[in-house]
């Protein structure tokens, strides 16, 4: 019987290629601005960036959209988060309504938010007891994340909610590249000492009884992951196919990114690292997938929060790539 993750597994191996020839036309118009080479510094690699996965030689930014996917689990009953999982589906109608954060952030610079929901009354299992899911339904999961691109944005923002996600998280990264519970376990939402040891705890617990089943990152995900992180996955595997570059945002997020670098690390080539939160371990993460984040503000909130704040340095990046004026149009004389 062939494995419900034989499509998913092809499509992070036939990967679109990156425009270079569009690059290759943002850097010789950028060399024509009133300014000197380079000195926009990360602002003009951001330019190139939309150009090479949009395979645009004049990128745009009309639909630029922030994606959250929010998903609940039963490893909160470890008592490994400082909220209860309700908040889950309180906070999901908070962005809906524009009370969040994120909600702000792109009502003021235009970003069109989109909020998936994922079962949230059905939690997955949990971890320290049983899989997350099972391969079908993870395979489900991250088919349903690839419909989150049906709205063709060009710049896709992907960020999370789900009480006890960054427990799963850590859970990830400790089947992925070692070390124990500790190593990958965070405060999150806020927990106090205590609560830190039950997550490493849980962590530990969880990998020791998934041990033998970890034979992919695929199955990874399944016994270890959650519902918002395989929905994450589907949406950067669409985005690549649709020639739509990806702003990934927090720690959990990350783990998404993670287990498609585990498979193909060309695979995760259109998407940058909007930020680097204060979870200890995100950085350590990016670390290993040879990635560098674009900001780094201490920020630890999620919802995608750090990967909409990017995606407004990359629409200031191309408003000035489009708008400034060049040596000829503004009579300033060029270096010699």
């Amino acid at each position: 019987m062939a494995s419900p993750f034989a499509d998913i597994i092809d499509l992070l191996h036939v990967t679109p290629d990156g425009d270079e020839r569009a690059v290759a036309a943002i850097r010789e118009r950028d060399k024509q601005l009133t300014k000197p080479p380079g000195a926009l510094g990360q602002l003009e690699s951001l330019v190139e960036f939309l150009g090479r996965w949009q395979g645009k030689s004049a990128p745009t930014l009309d639909n630029p959209m922030v994606a959250i996917f929010a998903g609940n689990h039963g490893v909160t009953d470890q008592g490994v988060s400082a909220f209860p999982r309700e908040v889950t589906a309180q906070m999901v109608a908070n962005f809906t309504a524009g009370g969040a954060a994120i909600s702000q952030i792109c009502q003021l610079h235009e970003l069109n938010l989109r909020v998936f929901e994922l079962a949230l009354e059905l939690p997955t299992g949990d971890i320290t007891r049983t899989v997350a899911m099972d391969d079908r339904m993870c395979a489900a999961t991250i088919a349903y994340g690839m419909e989150a691109i049906a709205g063709k944005p060009d710049l896709l923002a992907i960020g999370e909610m789900g009480i006890g996600n960054t427990t799963v998280a850590a859970a990830i990264f400790n089947a992925l590249y070692g070390g124990n519970g500790a190593d990958w376990v965070g405060r999150g939402t806020g927990v106090d000492d205590a609560g830190l040891k039950r997550k490493a705890d849980a962590v530990d617990r969880a990998v020791a009884l998934h041990v033998d089943p970890l034979t992919d990152p695929l199955s990874i995900l399944a016994r270890l992951g959650g519902r918002e992180i395989a929905a994450m996955l589907g949406a950067i595997i669409a985005a690549r196919q649709q020639k739509v570059p990806v702003i990934v945002d927090g720690y959990v997020a990350t783990a998404a990114a993670a287990i498609a670098h585990a498979v193909n690390p060309a695979s995760i080539d259109h998407c940058i690292f909007g930020h680097v939160s204060a979870e200890h371990a995100h950085g350590r993460a990016l670390e290993a997938m040879g990635k560098r984040p674009l900001l780094d503000l201490g920020m630890r909130l999620g919802e995608g929060s750090g990967a909409a704040l990017a995606a407004v340095l990359v629409k200031t990046a191309l408003h000035l790539h489009k708008n400034m004026a060049t040596f000829a149009t503004a009579g300033v004389t060029d270096k010699g």
